[in-house]
């Protein structure tokens, strides 16, 4: 089964006091890659987080947002410098006093500065809140999921019938080869015929003709074609993730394509092989979506 890389999940969970939104996306990438942006106070269950998702997805770059609302996850307190805002009052009183000023000391000049109040944030460690989260991210990629198997099976037709056309190319070469060596053959005969006016020496004739028919053979790559072939049809209807190796596959192939083509001397294997490269690097295409 194809499963692509891309897709996006959401959900949206409910407690008594609190909920908890969970956006899942992915992309393409070549690894498992997690980029997660929460509440910091949600920093303690990222690695519960990064396994449930691991459920889900084997491949690909994963975006995670998750966002808070309600109370009862933070309790907030309020922190006071006492001995910091002893010293800065008997200080402010003895300014006072040396230049003899008659303004008043308010409680305004003393609670406004930051290095003597502060509000200090502390995790209510709720369960319930963690078990929240967890359910909205195992929803999300659900969702995700799904889309990813939509699309996985439009690029599975796709690249099926990329294979189709493919093999076409294939079978057209193997009943066409053939004939490039016996039409090299003619061609040799009567150019040498032409030279020494009907004077043919049929064992070098023989002998030329056995050297290009090796020189051009490219029966070897046809055969490793249609080996790389059934393996690509076979991977492909695997329920494992098969991107990486899928990809693996259209380098070998696309290997032995370029070998006939270094070997072609005839314009019809050289316009196959363009259309061969053509079909892989579409397929190559499609296949870097696949997880």
């Amino acid at each position: 089964m194809v499963v692509s890389m891309t897709g996006f999940g959401r959900s949206k969970v409910y407690s008594t006091n609190f909920s908890v939104t969970a956006e899942v996306k992915t992309v393409n990438h070549r690894f498992r890659e997690y980029n997660i942006r929460m509440p910091r106070q949600l920093l303690k269950i990222e690695e519960k987080i990064k396994k449930k998702l691991g459920e889900y997805i084997y491949r690909g770059r994963v975006e995670v947002y998750i966002t808070l609302e309600g109370e009862g996850f933070i309790n907030r307190k309020v922190h006071i410098d006492w001995n910091l805002l002893d010293d800065y009052y008997r200080a402010l009183m003895k300014i006072k006093e040396k230049y003899q000023l008659d303004e008043l000391i308010s409680i305004q000049d003393l609670v406004t500065k930051d290095e003597f109040i502060s509000i200090e944030e502390e995790d209510t460690g709720n369960e319930e809140l963690e078990d929240l989260v967890l359910n909205a991210i195992e929803e999300a990629a659900q969702q995700l999921i799904e889309m990813r198997y939509i699309e996985g099976n439009e690029l599975e037709k796709d690249i099926r019938e990329q294979l189709q056309q493919f093999e076409q190319h294939i079978h057209q070469l193997e009943t066409y080869f053939p004939s490039v060596v016996n039409q090299y053959k003619e061609r040799l005969y009567k150019k040498i015929e032409d030279i020494l006016s009907g004077q043919v020496d049929e064992t070098r004739i023989l002998t030329e003709v056995a050297i290009f028919a090796d020189k051009v053979d490219i029966n070897e790559e046809l055969k490793r074609l249609q080996s790389h072939l059934g393996q690509f049809k076979h991977t492909i209807a695997l329920n494992d993730p098969i991107g990486r190796k899928l990809d693996f596959l259209l380098q070998e192939m696309n290997r032995e394509v370029n070998t006939i083509g270094s070997k072609a001397n005839d314009s019809f294997i050289g316009k196959q092989v363009v259309d061969l490269k053509s079909l892989l690097e579409k397929m190559k295409e499609q296949v870097q979506n696949i997880e």
